[in-house]
């Protein structure tokens, strides 16, 4: 099975099987699947939106424009829009200096409004807390295993 890296304001589109990995902390992670077309997705988003941004070059980092790229490119290897469903990790807020400033809070409202205005249901998440998670998203049965330093790990 090929594990496929998807950094920081990166998403990677996949044929299953395969096991897609990123690390997030205040950013999140969206496993996007459409069982039907065996086909799933990872994105790493960094920030919630790109309306407003001064810098528009990376348009991966934001929640609303990569969830955008990621259901399009989804759409253009055969899945229906209508089967896709996601899972959804991270959002932490990292350090105490930077919660008043609650990027990984906003970046999770922000991942879960354009899911909503796309229709796609979350079917599982593990967002917040304080803490780093590391996912593997196994496409082929849609299992999103969420690993962390402070707990076990986790399979949605």
């Amino acid at each position: 099975m090929t594990n496929v890296i998807v950094r920081i304001a990166d998403s990677a589109v996949v044929h299953n099987p395969a096991v897609l990995v990123t690390i997030v902390g205040s950013c999140v992670g969206i496993a996007l699947r459409d069982p039907g077309a065996k086909i799933g997705a990872l994105a790493h988003i960094l920030l919630p939106s790109i309306v407003g941004s001064k810098n528009k070059d990376v348009p991966l980092k934001f929640a609303d424009s990569a969830i955008e790229i990621t259901v399009n490119e989804m759409i253009k290897k055969g899945c229906s829009k209508k089967r896709i469903e996601a899972k959804i990790a991270g959002g932490a807020s990292m350090f105490e200096f930077s919660s008043s400033m609650k990027i990984g809070e906003r970046n999770v409202e922000a991942v879960v409004n354009k899911l909503e205005e796309y229709n796609i249901p979350i079917v599982a998440r593990d967002v917040g807390k304080n803490y780093g998670r590391t996912l593997e998203y196994h496409v082929e049965t849609g299992v999103l295993h969420v690993k962390s330093a402070l707990k076990e790990v986790l399979k949605i």
